[in-house]
């Protein structure tokens, strides 16, 4: 019998995989705009970005739900993930109810309601599975630099002083969140499906969330940044959340999908 000739997509992966740094940061570069382009092109209202995001968040979770509740093991999740999460999300949701009031509220409240749930799985109904040695980046790495961030720059808008610091603490900390989440992957190696998909749906509705600023930044041709009342740094600094939390998540969505295009149920992280 002969060989069995790999798929188009599997060649593609692997002509990548031989390329230097420098082609396949021009390769990345390179999707990234085409992909906005096609964004831009199909959606219309801008808004519908974050909905998408906020929704895709939401679909996320509900696959660790299902992990959770069938599996009965929490092994591969990040508590620490989960709980800065949690944080991040009753801060903005405060701030919708203060705010904003509208259906991104809707869509916090229900992640928010789910995050605390898959919480409780793993602080008490799960415990001797989560593997707590391995989620060992500690929370104030975060919560305190991000808390420090937003004091110092934050929206200057007619809402209250305390909405305006904790809508952009939530910002900060939301671009950092997924870090645990990373580390106990990169931990352990080897990851499960159910993990695998929820930690690519963040990098799909980060994705998203980004792609909203940057289409709003080119078609207002820069001055979307610099709007009036906002705080010259604020908007700029929202952005750059948004881009530095999109590629933390950039690689880790490359390696997912080549492991679904070789079929691998197990997705395998290279060594740092």
């Amino acid at each position: 019998m002969g060989r069995r000739r790999r798929s188009p997509v599997n060649q593609m992966f692997a002509w990548v995989r031989k390329q230097s740094v420098k082609v396949k940061t021009f390769l990345a570069f390179a999707s990234i705009i085409f992909s906005l382009v096609v964004l831009k092109l199909l959606i219309r209202d801008h808004n519908h970005f974050f909905i998408a995001s906020e929704a895709i968040h939401v679909a996320g979770i509900v696959v660790l739900i299902y992990k959770l509740t069938t599996q009965k093991t929490c092994s591969g999740l990040s508590l620490k993930t989960q709980e800065l999460t949690a944080i991040f999300l009753a801060v903005r949701l405060y701030c919708s109810f203060t705010i904003e009031g509208d259906i991104h509220t809707v869509l916090d409240f229900a992640t928010l309601v789910s995050t605390l749930w898959v919480i409780y799985m793993i602080r008490f109904k799960l415990k001797s599975t989560y593997s707590q040695e391995l989620d060992n980046l500690a929370i104030y790495y975060m919560v305190i630099p991000c808390a420090t961030l937003a004091l110092l720059i934050h929206p200057h808008t007619h809402h209250s002083f305390i909405s305006r610091i904790l809508w952009a603490y939530c910002v900060y900390l939301e671009s950092v969140s997924v870090l645990p989440q990373l580390r106990i992957m990169q931990n352990m190696k080897m990851i499960e499906p159910f993990t695998a998909h929820y930690v690519f749906a963040l990098g799909v509705a980060r994705f998203l969330g980004c792609a909203h600023w940057i289409i709003q930044v080119y078609e207002s041709a820069g001055n979307y940044l610099f709007l009036v009342g906002s705080g010259y740094l604020w908007l700029p600094m929202a952005l750059l959340a948004e881009i530095i939390q999109t590629f933390i998540l950039a690689d880790f969505c490359y390696y997912y999908v080549k492991s679904v295009m070789n079929g691998q149920l197990v997705m395998s992280l290279p060594p740092v």
